[in-house]
């Protein structure tokens, strides 16, 4: 059963920012999702949960987002069907979420994001720029924004790396299927 079944969805540009060309978009739901935030918590790596707020945030693919227990909050976004279509697949996540929960043990800690220092001595520290980016650190500074992922690497593949890849992975925001 479906935990969100309506919303108002309201699309703007952040008034920090007037005339941005960015977007961000807020779900004003119909209902409390305050339980589903622990088993949403389980499952987003990366994420960071407040139960006394109680908030739920993580940061995906250069997004920011934010569940409330009355709201879902996405920034940065391209454009205005860009927000609309990153809120229904939020709203999916929530409801495969709930809909799942008999399956995932909920997690009622706090996590903290990683430091971008932490995540940069996991990586190889050859600057090759096989990544795209001038540094190790560069690209370090990104996977912490979920702006690169950690496949995007090649180094990180090679043999020796392993121990390094499976504890970079485990750290890091990553995306589960959405939508």
């Amino acid at each position: 059963m479906k935990l969100i079944k309506n919303y108002d969805l309201e699309v703007f540009s952040p008034p920090c920012d007037p005339g941005a060309e960015r977007f961000a978009a807020k779900a004003r739901l119909n209902m409390d999702i305050n339980e589903v935030l622990p088993y949403l918590n389980a499952i987003l790596h990366g994420a960071v949960y407040n139960p006394a707020a109680p908030a739920l945030t993580w940061k995906r693919d250069g997004h920011s987002l934010a569940f409330h227990p009355f709201e879902i909050l996405i920034s940065n976004l391209d454009d205005r069907q860009a927000a609309e279509n990153e809120i229904e697949a939020l709203i999916d996540l929530v409801n495969r979420t709930w809909e799942r929960r008999e399956e995932i043990d909920p997690d009622f800690e706090t996590h903290q994001r990683p430091t971008h220092l932490a995540v940069y001595k996991l990586l190889p520290l050859t600057n090759c720029r096989a990544c795209g980016e001038s540094t190790c650190f560069t690209f370090a500074l990104k996977l912490v924004a979920s702006q690169r992922s950690l496949g995007e690497c090649p180094t990180l593949s090679e043999p020796g790396h392993q121990k390094n890849y499976t504890a970079l992975h485990n750290m890091l925001p990553e995306a589960p299927a959405i939508g």
